[in-house]
């Protein structure tokens, strides 16, 4: 690249760090990163890139906003992590090629903004799948693992003051443990709980062999082998395919006393076939961190059940987040000047 050579323009969307910004220029110093901070809504915790709602825009303030965003070739963030911001960008900006998503599974939200073939066609959309395997898997092997030494027995117990006495709880080494999709979760996921000592099976669309599991399982037969494992991880993304596949005809073929957690989309379980299963003990405990309905609605069983814990979808939280998102970012915007294939790139028909 010479000195007179444009680089490519990258608009930041959201709140992202100064130094971050610089960090994806120094990286990839073929790309500008313009971004305006005073515009942005501020960040209220790590990764809370939607940004404080309280924070409203002039009119003018929303005027400079979106003609900084529709100035792009590529935008590192939707705006406002809004899918109607997303529309009207791309329906505003005929030169925009590439849209880098936050969220792991953000299909979701480019299947929101209601994009034409056309648009979809000329806009490429990438996640940042794999960025938050690490915590994940971590969250996915403490669900387990609070399940397996029955954490509410002895919540209960010690709430009471009562010393029942010795009682066996169970093992992880002994128990086999079925992670339902071995993408950059999941496979960390599966890494864990193998270093652990457990057996490890997992599905794959794909079906090739992954670190640290001993059996892969076509989807298509997950009702076939339900019945043999002692736990079973969600870390599937949320689309038509896989909406409800943890429902109550799976769960009645599933092994008395296993325990789920998911850490993928919350419509993978349909939570009333859960809870029914949790009330008969089919299921002896559930952890989890993501719900069919984002807030979980005040009167669900969920909040009370004595085998279950929730978490406000707050797994992947980590301080280190949005670093991890700019060097992805940084790598692939390589791959996108150089002509290569991206990395995480949303499938447009099913939104993964």
């Amino acid at each position: 690249m010479t000195d007179s050579t444009p680089r490519l323009r990258v608009v930041v969307g959201t709140d992202l760090a100064e130094e971050l910004c610089r960090e994806i220029e120094r990286l990839e110093p073929r790309v500008e990163v313009v971004r305006d901070h005073s515009l942005y809504k501020p960040m209220r915790w790590a990764a809370d890139f939607d940004g404080d709602p309280a924070q409203v825009r002039t009119p003018d303030e929303q005027r400079r906003f979106e003609e900084m965003v529709d100035s792009a070739d590529v935008l590192f963030s939707i705006p406002d992590v809004d899918p109607a911001a997303l529309a009207r960008t791309v329906r505003t900006n005929p030169k925009l090629r590439w849209v880098q998503i936050m969220a792991a599974g953000g299909g979701g939200q480019v299947k929101a903004a209601g994009l034409s073939d056309d648009e979809l066609d000329r806009v490429v959309f990438t996640t940042s799948a794999g960025v938050h395997g690490a915590t994940l898997a971590e969250y996915a092997v403490f669900g387990v693992l609070a399940g397996a030494k029955d954490l509410p027995r002895i919540r209960a117990a010690q709430a009471s003051g009562t010393w029942e006495g010795r009682w066996e709880m169970r093992h992880v080494e002994d128990m086999t443990v079925l992670v339902l999709g071995l993408g950059g979760i999941g496979a960390a996921a599966a890494a864990r709980f193998s270093a652990l000592g457990a057996t490890v099976w997992g599905t794959s669309r794909s079906g090739r062999a992954v670190d640290g599991v001993d059996r892969v399982v076509p989807l298509e037969e997950l009702g076939d082998v339900v019945g043999e494992v002692d736990a079973v991880v969600a870390t599937l993304p949320g689309t038509d395919s896989t909406r409800h596949l943890i429902d109550a005809d799976l769960l009645s073929a599933a092994k008395p006393g296993v325990i789920i957690t998911n850490v993928g989309r919350g419509t993978v379980i349909d939570e009333r076939a859960l809870v029914a299963a949790l009330d008969d003990g089919r299921v002896s405990f559930a952890a989890l961190d993501v719900f069919e309905h984002e807030p979980l609605a005040a009167d669900s069983p969920l909040w009370s059940h004595p085998r279950v814990l929730v978490t406000p979808h707050t797994a992947a939280l980590s301080a280190e987040e949005p670093r991890r998102i700019a060097e992805l970012f940084a790598h692939n915007a390589r791959r996108f000047l150089d002509g290569e294939p991206l990395r995480n790139v949303v499938d447009t028909v099913e939104f993964y």
